[in-house]
């Protein structure tokens, strides 16, 4: 059964740290006069303020998304992408040299990257054939320098949800902490786990303003998690780790989701056209797998030379050949309607 405990999950030196204080940190309320930060105070007409440093804690954007999502903002942290909160939670709690996190191949590159630059070691327990997990495997492989699973849920680079029930059964039998890459979940018919965070104090769910909010140029990921994971990763991050203009950009976002429920809708009628469409198509492809996500894994007979020729057209995918259970495989984006009709007709091209 789970025995988790934050405090003995912690590095020693994080638990000891005294966090950088900010100039806008140090005080509450409004304030007229900002002469705190050796900022340059002569502010250029029409800059909107960009002589100022940005809230630190994103707390007017963290109240939209709450309200969103029915939870409460010190449930939420920001960061420069969703890889800033990989990074933070792995230095939160793997001692560079010693101690080690599971992943799932075939899966997001940047659990990989993240632990070796940090330099924690990395136990892969693959993917079953049908991409699901395999519980017993990575309960056997869990040991006590284990310190985080990462589980991609719509997977990239397969598309497909993970099963909530083996989900669960990981949470309740490890003491680290489990953290839940819900990047696609827009896209999926399914529910988000952040509702469930509560039950589950050792989870931590990952979303992004890059996929299904079509914000990827701003940079901004989200990690939901217990106050108190949350109040530490606040403690690590950088001090001004998102910008002014991307907290405005969003927060104008989050108070309108008309654009972003029409968006997801197109997208999806886009990618069951797509992969009708490519199905249809076996002269070239061999297998189009079911999909949660905003791209497809399409299985094709020689994915090198297919790529190549896509490139010569100028169309650009992704080769995911050299995945576990991946071979000749290429995972394609869901395109407007335009670029799915060019792809199509390229494909029908190749001989």
């Amino acid at each position: 059964m789970n025995n988790f405990s934050l405090e003995k999950l912690i590095r020693k030196n994080i638990q000891q740290l005294i966090p950088y204080s900010s100039a806008r940190s140090e005080y509450s309320g409004q304030a007229t006069i900002l002469l705190d930060a050796n900022e340059n105070s002569i502010s250029v007409p029409g800059d909107s303020n960009y002589n100022r440093y940005p809230d630190p804690l994103q707390k007017e954007v963290k109240k939209r998304i709450g309200e969103l999502k029915n939870i409460q903002p010190e449930n939420i942290f920001l960061g420069n992408g969703s890889d800033e909160a990989i990074d933070l939670l792995i230095r939160m709690c793997c001692t560079p040299g010693k101690d080690n996190i599971i992943i799932c191949p075939p899966t997001y590159g940047m659990y990989e990257v993240a632990a070796q630059i940090n330099d924690v070691s990395i136990q892969k327990v693959l993917l079953k054939e049908k991409f699901q997990l395999d519980v017993p495997a990575i309960l056997e492989q869990i040991n006590e320098q284990t310190k985080l699973i990462f589980i991609c849920s719509p997977n990239n680079p397969t598309g497909n949800l993970l099963s909530n029930p083996d989900i669960e059964t990981l949470l309740n039998n490890f003491d680290g902490l489990i953290v839940i890459d819900e990047a696609y979940i827009d896209f999926a018919q399914a529910d988000s786990l952040v509702s469930r965070l509560k039950e589950f104090p050792n989870m931590v769910v990952l979303q992004t303003f890059s996929k299904a909010w079509g914000l990827a140029a701003l940079r901004i990921g989200v990690a939901y998690a217990s106050q108190e994971i949350i109040a530490v990763l606040n403690k690590i991050k950088p001090p001004y780790n998102i910008s002014n203009s991307t907290q405005q950009i969003v927060s104008q976002k989050l108070s309108n989701t008309d654009d972003l429920k029409k968006s997801i809708h197109t997208l999806k009628q886009q990618r069951q056209y797509l992969q009708a469409a490519l199905r249809n198509l076996s002269s070239v492809i061999e297998n189009v797998y079911p999909s949660d996500a905003n791209f497809l894994l399409v299985r094709v007979k020689n994915a090198n030379d297919v790529y190549n020729h896509l490139l010569q057209h100028k169309i650009v995918v992704r080769n995911r050949s050299h995945q576990p259970h991946c071979d000749n495989c290429l995972r394609i984006t869901i395109g407007n309607f335009a670029e799915n009709e060019f792809l199509l007709n390229v494909l029908k091209e190749y001989k």
